[in-house]
């Protein structure tokens, strides 16, 4: 039987089909569940993720409502029961918000937060990020290589890393921070929105919980490559290759993997 996944939708998600197509895709039997059906809705899924968008119009800060609303109460338990939950852009928001990533306080009391960008504005840019941490870590993403590049795009106002500096070096010497930007070869580069140590995404102390600001659902079939990508030139005339997954798609399917190589409890 195919791991039962939620794609948790909250008043305000933009980004719930893309997602449930890459999950479907990666081999996962992904529902749309919405808010509305509550904790008891939830429950019985293997895993979850909190796809992107402006959840409750992203009052008072992103994902800080959402965090708070009763459907989280079954995602938090899930969690800490050894469920994978996954939150991309806006759902990262949420899961910050929560306290489950980097899950170094007390739950919805966070400690680091995705805060306005540096520019101040919101932005829309192709990036790719590295896994910075040993796969091991993130048993969530067990189907990835080491320092692994994934093609994603930017889409948020509030994707800027922000913690004191000692919870900043804590996340980093303890392995919170799983992905930073990078190039296309790999090396690090500036986050594009200014974020705290170049982070990209970060994970909980089990690495069965990952919070990450780019959208790999966007870049996860050939056709959404931008313009030059060898993989999309190299498609052109055939239909059929230039709907395969590619590219992001890598992230959702170590997702797939890790409910065979490290089964959630």
């Amino acid at each position: 039987m195919k791991p039962r996944v939620a794609v948790v939708v909250f008043p305000g998600t933009n980004s719930e089909h893309e997602t449930q197509r890459a999950l479907a895709a990666a081999g996962l039997d992904a529902e749309i569940v919405h808010w509305s059906r509550g904790s008891a809705g939830l429950r019985h899924f293997d895993a979850f993720v909190l796809p992107g968008g402006f959840a409750y119009e992203d009052r008072v800060r992103a994902g800080a409502v959402a965090a708070h609303d009763e459907v989280m109460d079954a995602v938090i338990e899930g969690a800490q029961a050894g469920k994978f939950v996954i939150g991309i852009c806006n759902g990262a928001q949420i899961l910050l918000e929560a306290g489950l990533v980097p899950g170094t306080g007390p739950l919805r009391r966070p400690t680091a937060a995705f805060a306005p960008n540096a520019g101040g504005r919101f932005m829309c840019v192709h990036v790719h990020v590295r896994l910075a941490v040993a796969p091991a870590r993130v048993p969530v993403l067990a189907g990835l290589s080491a320092g692994a590049v994934i093609p994603a795009w930017v889409s948020h106002g509030e994707g800027r890393l922000a913690a004191p500096d000692a919870e900043l070096d804590a996340l980093e010497r303890d392995g919170h921070a799983a992905f930073v930007y990078c190039d296309a070869r790999g090396e690090r580069v500036p986050a594009p929105n200014g974020s705290a140590r170049d982070v990209a995404g970060l994970t909980n102390r089990d690495g069965n919980v990952l919070a990450i600001m780019p959208h790999p659902e966007r870049d996860a079939w050939t056709f959404n490559h931008r313009d030059g990508d060898p993989t999309k030139a190299a498609a052109r005339g055939n239909a059929q290759a230039m709907l395969a997954p590619s590219g992001g798609s890598i992230f959702f399917e170590a997702f797939a993997a890790g409910f065979t190589t490290a089964r959630p409890r």
